[in-house]
């Protein structure tokens, strides 16, 4: 869809996953220290094991993943919100009677629509079963409003403590301690690091996935699952150590709006306008191709 250009996708989906990785192994290190006051490193590496783990047996093992962790995800969350409402949910509608007036919303949304968008390259090689057009639309409806119903449920419990909780390092752990639980403070962190390695996950398989294509289109064969594992540890060192050790990270997090609008302009825009086309005249494809397509494709 994109000809000639396709690089500059390339260039911007590969820094995404540099700057995602190095955060999530970030994130990773911090709940281990926060949780079992290890050393940073030990979360980070625990992470990087389980997700190359999780790749190295292909779709499958990912799938699974996929669906443990949403069942895990959804049921956190709705106890969250049970327990928040609970502890000091008569403050949430005065928080939203104080505050009615709201600026910037319609750009901010396009903005962090655009830092989200790569989720919907990374999931490109689960969708093989997706057989049809209904199934597509289907999918694409239910997924949007579950993707953000856990963002709804933890924006209604911090609004009881606006605009103190916007100066929070961490906004959930500001409310966890307040919800007072140990308990289930643990289980959210489990909750979170499980997010963290499904989302991590996802990135290095899809990568997997790209040049597993294009090694079956040039040698006709599929990657085995020791070369799978070998690209993923390459993959995680590169972004979860070596980047952030020579100042990457933070390079590329300067422009890390830039590269939304770049992913913006280079897949969801060419999606609405060939992709429609090709759609509309009947030369996009068989929709029911049970391999990942490329960008090029």
């Amino acid at each position: 869809m994109l000809g000639p250009a396709w690089h500059l996708f390339e260039f911007a989906y590969l820094l995404f996953v540099v700057l995602i990785l190095a955060v999530y192994g970030a994130a990773s290190g911090a709940i281990g220290n926060a949780v079992f006051g290890a050393p940073l490193w030990v979360g980070t590496v625990v992470l990087a094991i389980s997700i190359a783990g999780f790749v190295a047996f292909g779709n499958k093992a990912v799938e699974r993943l996929f669906r443990d962790v949403s069942y895990l995800l959804y049921g956190v969350y709705a106890l969250f919100i049970i327990l928040a409402l609970w502890k000091f949910g008569d403050r949430i509608p005065g928080s939203f009677a104080a505050y009615p007036q709201t600026s910037g919303w319609a750009l901010s949304g396009i903005t962090y629509f655009g830092y989200n968008i790569v989720g919907a390259v990374v999931i490109l090689p689960v969708l093989r079963h997706l057989l049809s057009d209904r199934d597509a639309i289907v999918a694409g409806a239910i997924a949007g409003p579950l993707t953000m119903l856990p963002a709804l449920l933890f924006f209604i419990p911090m609004v009881a403590f606006y605009p103190a909780i916007q100066s929070a390092t961490l906004p959930s752990d500001f409310m966890l301690q307040r919800i007072g639980i140990l308990a289930f403070h643990l289980l959210f962190q489990l909750m979170i690091f499980s997010a963290l390695l499904e989302s991590g996950t996802s990135s290095v398989h899809a990568i997997n996935e790209r040049i597993d294509r294009a090694w079956a289109n040039r040698t006709g064969k599929e990657l085995t699952h020791r070369q799978r594992l070998s690209i993923a540890i390459v993959v995680l060192v590169v972004c979860m150590f070596l980047a952030s050790r020579f100042g990457l990270v933070a390079l590329i997090a300067t422009g890390y709006r830039a590269l939304a609008y770049i992913l913006l302009a280079t897949f969801i825009l060419p999606l609405l306008t060939v992709g429609v086309w090709k759609l509309w005249h009947g030369t996009g494809g068989n929709a029911a191709r049970p391999q990942s397509l490329s960008v090029q494709e």
